[in-house]
Order: structure tokens, then C-alpha cells, then sequence
């Protein structure tokens, strides 16, 4: 039956803002796959994100920027019984459609997240990839760039993504670990490796690490974002 466990409807998300580079990978990795929503929830690209994705036939919404505002929106117009949000320059694994469904059957588990691969040859990227796998399997904490999903119910019953200008999967998870499992699939999902290479993967990962400090110490989110655009943090 179409309303069965096992053939749920996945709406899946993608916000964007000058993704042109990227969106058509992303896209392309959710074909493969059955009763499969794709909504690209766009803040105001300059470049040809929106073309692209309305070229490829998929449904494209126009909203205020802001990642959480986005992926908000797009929950708001989406009709799967799953959600899925997907960053836009990350691919999913072929047969993520039924990986998805399974974990979500599974005793307690609330939403999940996939393990990550970052997309370089690079053998510092490999040792980052190791903590975020450890601390997303025995922390449970697994952030967006894992491709986040849940069910439209769970999503709405907590009350969808803090608007927060940033933190906001982080905010998002834990919530949800207040309510039950995160269920961890070990296939990843491959991301890019633009912002490590940008920084350098040292440096990238204790600027996250900060942030994370930041936030648990009370500073807002409002002023971490301020001292990540304006450079303050590379300083620590």
C-alpha cells in the first residue's frame, strides 16, 4: 500500500543561494529513487540556481534568506509524510530513498542523518570525517550538511527549525534528542569540501569548534554570525 512504512512520501529540500555550481549534482542524486518530492527553496540567487533547477523540472519556491527560514518554507509547501533537507552542494547515495524510510521504522527513532564523505583527496579531510562520523554515531548529534530527515509530524511537533541565523541544525538536534534516537545510516552522503579548502582544514575545523563553544557559553547566535562574516574568530 502507497501509505505504508515502507513507501512514504520523502519530500526533500534544498535551499539554495548561488548554487549554480552545485544544484544539478544535487538534483541529479535524488533521481534514482520512488514517491520522491523535490522542492529547491531559493534566498535570492544571482546567479542561474533558479534556471537551472526549473530546466531540470523541479518545483522552486522563493523565499526571505536564511537557511532555517528556507528549509521552513519549504517544509511549509512540502506533501511528503518524511522530510529530507539536503544542502545544495551535497549529493545523496543511490537508494537513500529506502534507507531513509527503513531507519525511520526503527524502535524510538525520531529523524536521522547519514554519514558524511567530504568530496577531496585530501588525508586531513579524512581524519575530519572520522570525528564527525564518531561524534554523529555515539553523540548522536549530526549536523545539516548529513542531510537531516524526519517526519512532517515529528517536524511540526517541535516546532520546525529555530529561525536562527546560524546553529539552527544544531539547535534542531537537539531538540529532537529530548524525544527519542537519532538514527545514524552509514552510508554518506558526499559533501563538498569548499569551505575546508577555503580556510584550510585545521583552521575550518576550530572556527566550528569555537562557534560551538560560543553558543553553549550564550553568546547569540545574531553576534556569532557577526564575528564569523567580519573575520573575529579566525583570531582565537
Amino acid at each position: 500500500m502507497l501509505n505504508s512504512a515502507v513507501h512514504k512520501k520523502i519530500s526533500i529540500i534544498i535551499p539554495t543561494f548561488n548554487e549554480a555550481a552545485n544544484i544539478e549534482n544535487a538534483i541529479a542524486s535524488t533521481q534514482l529513487s520512488t514517491n520522491v518530492e523535490l522542492i529547491v527553496v531559493d534566498g535570492g540567487s544571482q546567479d542561474d540556481t533558479v534556471n537551472i533547477a526549473k530546466l531540470l523540472g523541479v518545483k522552486v519556491i522563493l523565499s526571505a534568506p536564511g537557511r532555517a527560514v528556507q528549509m521552513n518554507a519549504g517544509a511549509m509547501a512540502a506533501t511528503g509524510d518524511i522530510l529530507l533537507f539536503l544542502h545544495a552542494d551535497t549529493c545523496l547515495p543511490a537508494g537513500f530513498d529506502k534507507m531513509v524510510r527503513n531507519a525511520l521504522q526503527q524502535p524510538k527513532t525520531v529523524a536521522g542523518a547519514f554519514s558524511l564523505r567530504i568530496d577531496a583527496p585530501n588525508l586531513a579531510l579524512r581524519w575530519v570525517e572520522k570525528g564527525v562520523n564518531w561524534r554523529s554515531r555515539f553523540w548522536q548529534m549530526p549536523y545539516g550538511d548529513q542531510a537531516i530527515f524526519l517526519t512532517t509530524e515529528v517536524f511540526q511537533k517541535i516546532g520546525k527549525f529555530p529561525e536562527l541565523p546560524i546553529m539552527e541544525d544544531f539547535e534542531l538536534i537537539r531538540r529532537l534528542k529530548r524525544t527519542g534516537k537519532i538514527a545514524i545510516i552509514p552510508v554518506p552522503v558526499i559533501t563538498s569540501a569548499r569551505r575546508w579548502l577555503k580556510k584550510g582544514v585545521l583552521q575550518t575545523t576550530l572556527l566550528n569548534q569555537i562557534v560551538i563553544i560560543a553558543y553553549f557559553l550564550g553568546v547569540s547566535p545574531e553576534r556569532i554570525r557577526c564575528w564569523y562574516r567580519q573575520g573575529k574568530l579566525e583570531k582565537f
